[in-house]
């Protein structure tokens, strides 16, 4: 139940981000909603269900973007286990440190997929991806101080044993 709740709201969460990003008219920027999702998974899941739930998040980003295939499936695995090495040295517990924890798993992946990008491409121009990376840092942490309350919402809900009354 959790990894396809996990699905269902990685689907919409990537359907506001693109609404939101073309409505704002961010060409540089954008908001990193899965990267927030996966860094709570991090923090959060078990490792099989986290893993395989990143897996999912990311092959969605992948069908979504554009980008090489397979590319940020790669990188959603590969930002949720090192998240999970972080989380075991630093402790998220409030929604600042999540947020500052989210956007330094943005900056990781950024850089991993503008590195990633520029081996794949042909005239190697990832100059504006850079550029815009900030702003997107920005986005991606307000977005996880937004986020982190639904989340933590859909975390309790799961955790309820199952046939109490209440």
């Amino acid at each position: 139940m959790k990894f396809l709740v996990t699905i269902i709201l990685a689907l919409v969460l990537l359907t506001l981000e693109s609404v939101f990003v073309q409505q704002a008219g961010l060409v540089l920027g954008r908001v990193d909603v899965t990267v927030v999702l996966v860094a709570f998974l991090a923090l959060r899941a078990s490792l099989t269900e986290g893993a395989c739930s990143a897996f999912a998040v990311g092959y969605l980003l992948d069908l979504m973007s554009g980008q090489p295939t397979g590319l940020f499936t790669f990188l959603a695995v590969f930002t949720f286990l090192v998240g999970r090495l972080v989380a075991s040295f630093v402790d998220v517990r409030g929604p600042v440190a999540f947020a500052l924890f989210a956007m330094g798993a943005d900056l990781g992946h950024g850089l991993l997929s503008t590195f990633f990008t520029w081996l794949t491409v042909k005239d190697g121009h990832t100059a504006p991806l850079l550029s815009g990376m900030p702003v997107q840092l920005a986005l991606t942490g307000v977005a996880a101080l937004l986020l982190f309350p639904l989340f933590k919402r859909f975390e309790v809900a799961q955790e309820r044993p199952a046939g109490l009354l209440r």
